[in-house]
């Protein structure tokens, strides 16, 4: 990823309800303020490895479940993308065998990817980003090895993510097909979505906000996301904080790209994996989602996602589910 080669200024005030920027620039002193102003470093103890993922308490994944009224399960992934592309540098790589064994005609495959990037639907643990030396909680960039992290690994979230799903779809709210690139949806855009719905983010819930990225490939085909995409400002991290939210996605990279941030690509992405601790699902497919929620006039649903328990991964690729 490469930082955007200019930041565009642009005078909005942004309220935040206390936590005002004087525009949607930031520098990076302020960047850095707001990370040590956010940070739970310590909140669930010195050794703690799951961050914002304690907030998804025993009482929270059974009020998930009362969500359950029809039993209907709606997939936020994409397909494992095979083609190379510009913004796919690294297939999803498939081999398929067949052998016989004990008198049968057995299939296998092998997979391999590179998960990380633009293309494929992904979870983002805690040790993908670090700040001066340092990952969420302190631990030391160092732990990372080769084979794996020796911290905040992510089979640390082994027994999954069940929790309360909130849909933000702000091309819905917006009244328009999709979020045009570099639009960025900052706290009051949230709130103001809460109005309308009567909707109100709470603790430990998973918060997927739709840019309509995937209708706007449809539409105008494929675009260099990596210097222009719809996402949220690095801001909302406080707004994250303030709420507890347990994790976030998006169809983007939860990012507005340019970020406005002086010197960063991703840097809500630091801000959250680094400062609070919380897992982030890039490149979701949240346009069947929004449809049912849609069609339902329901926002919340039951999410359940769960990692691929490799020791000391940086993330895992995953098909999480919305159950309405």
């Amino acid at each position: 990823m490469r930082a955007p080669q200019c930041l565009v200024a642009i005078l909005i005030v942004i309220p935040m309800h206390g936590f005002a920027a004087d525009s949607l620039d930031v520098t990076k002193t302020q960047f850095d303020s707001w990370l040590q102003e956010i940070s739970n470093w310590g909140r669930w103890g010195a050794d703690d490895q799951l961050g914002t993922l304690n907030l998804i308490t025993p009482e929270k994944i059974k009020a998930a479940a009362e969500l359950v009224r029809e039993g209907v399960t709606v997939s936020l992934a994409l397909d494992l993308n095979k083609q190379a592309d510009e913004l796919n540098a690294n297939p999803f790589e498939h081999t398929l065998t067949v052998a016989t064994f004990g008198g049968h005609e057995v299939a296998g495959d092998r997979y391999a990817v590179e998960y990380h990037g633009f293309a494929h639907s992904h979870i983002d643990g805690l040790p993908h980003f670090a700040h001066g030396g340092k990952m969420y909680n302190g631990f030391s960039v160092d732990t990372l090895k080769s084979d794996g992290a020796q911290k905040l690994g992510i089979h640390n979230a082994k027994n999954g993510i069940v929790s309360r799903g909130v849909l933000i779809d702000m091309p819905w709210f917006k009244g328009v097909d999709y979020l045009e690139p570099t639009t960025v949806i900052t706290v009051d855009d949230l709130e103001a979505w809460e109005r309308k719905t009567g909707v109100t983010v709470s603790s430990g819930d998973v918060l997927l906000i739709r840019t309509g990225r995937w209708e706007r490939v449809r539409q105008k085909g494929q675009w260099n996301f990596l210097e222009a995409a719809a996402g949220s400002h690095a801001s909302v991290a406080k707004w994250l904080k303030a709420r507890d939210v347990a994790v976030i996605g998006s169809d983007g990279v939860s990012d507005a790209m340019p970020s406005h941030v002086e010197g960063l690509a991703n840097p809500l992405h630091e801000l959250v994996l680094v400062g609070l601790g919380m897992l982030i699902l890039d490149n979701l497919d949240l346009d069947a989602v929004a449809q049912a929620a849609a069609a339902r006039e329901r926002w919340t649903f039951m999410f359940v996602g769960a990692p691929l328990r490799v020791p000391g991964g940086t993330g895992s690729p995953l098909n999480p589910l919305a159950i309405f």
